[in-house]
């Protein structure tokens, strides 16, 4: 046995390690011995072996005389602690363990968070195909509106007539739509003079000399609107009436009427 060997385990360095009163560079010198020395090795686990017999020794209430002789067999070498070497592994694996745990608990919120964060952006997204399953179908319904009115415009059966107005209504242009054949009528408000809000313009069929309303015409509406069709209509109208329309046209002049061409009655 070396110098350095002996010097060690005459020192106190070994028990202090036992009963867990070292620093960290001291248990880092012990476990340092322990591993690479067999003399320090033996010399450990003889303080063990010690330990347990004393253990054993007053879990048998052992007579006073054996136990003063393990006492005193101590007393040259000291009594070492429970806590030894071997054991601290399963100390670092339960704080390992631990910190696995919440990493895991941290990971399982985040991921908990992430997928509700997910659920509402799918949400999001369903309601945005909504609308534009929505706008799409409007879009189509308007196509085909605007497909069927072409095709009406350009049935060599219709005949266009265009209304002007009066001097009363200078600025009054609309043109109207009429396929006999078809039975269908149209008209294209494409100017209206502003009136005053307790008036509207209301325009208005002639069958068989009399006024029959086909229905009030909106400046704000400048598309093509339908006209109620009516057999032996002779021509059309457009009068002054208050808000709402009128049931019969007033007696004042039209500010724009037109007459049908002769054949259409035919």
């Amino acid at each position: 046995m070396n110098a350095d060997i002996q010097t060690f385990l005459n020192s106190d360095l070994l028990e202090r390690y036992l009963i867990g009163q070292t620093s960290h560079e001291e248990t880092r010198t012990v476990e340092n011995h322990i591993e690479n020395h067999p003399e320090v090795a033996n010399a450990y686990q003889t303080l063990q072996n010690k330990l347990e017999l004393v253990a054993f020794a007053n879990a048998e209430d052992t007579p006073n005389h054996i136990l003063d002789s393990i006492l005193e067999e101590l007393d040259t070498n000291p009594v070492v602690s429970l806590h030894s070497r071997r054991k601290k592994p399963w100390f670092n694996f339960s704080i390992a363990a631990s910190i696995t745990a919440l990493v895991f608990a941290g990971s399982s919120v985040f991921l908990l968070t992430k997928n509700l964060d997910l659920q509402d952006e799918n949400q999001v997204i369903v309601e945005e195909l909504f609308d534009i399953r929505s706008d799409l179908q409007k879009n189509n319904d308007r196509l085909e509106a605007l497909a069927l009115e072409f095709k009406q415009l350009n049935n060599p059966e219709t005949e266009k007539y265009i209304l002007k107005g009066n001097r009363r209504a200078k600025n009054l242009k609309t043109v109207a739509y009429i396929n006999p054949k078809e039975k269908t009528s149209m008209i294209d408000v494409v100017t209206l003079p502003t009136l005053p809000p307790e008036q509207c313009y209301q325009i208005w069929g002639d069958i068989q000399g009399k006024m029959v309303s086909l229905g009030i015409l909106s400046e704000t509406d400048r598309r093509l609107q339908k006209l109620n069709y009516s057999e032996g209509t002779k021509g059309l109208s457009i009068t002054i009436e208050p808000k709402g329309g009128s049931l019969k046209a007033t007696n004042e002049t039209p500010v724009a009427e037109i007459e049908f061409n002769s054949h259409q009655n035919d």
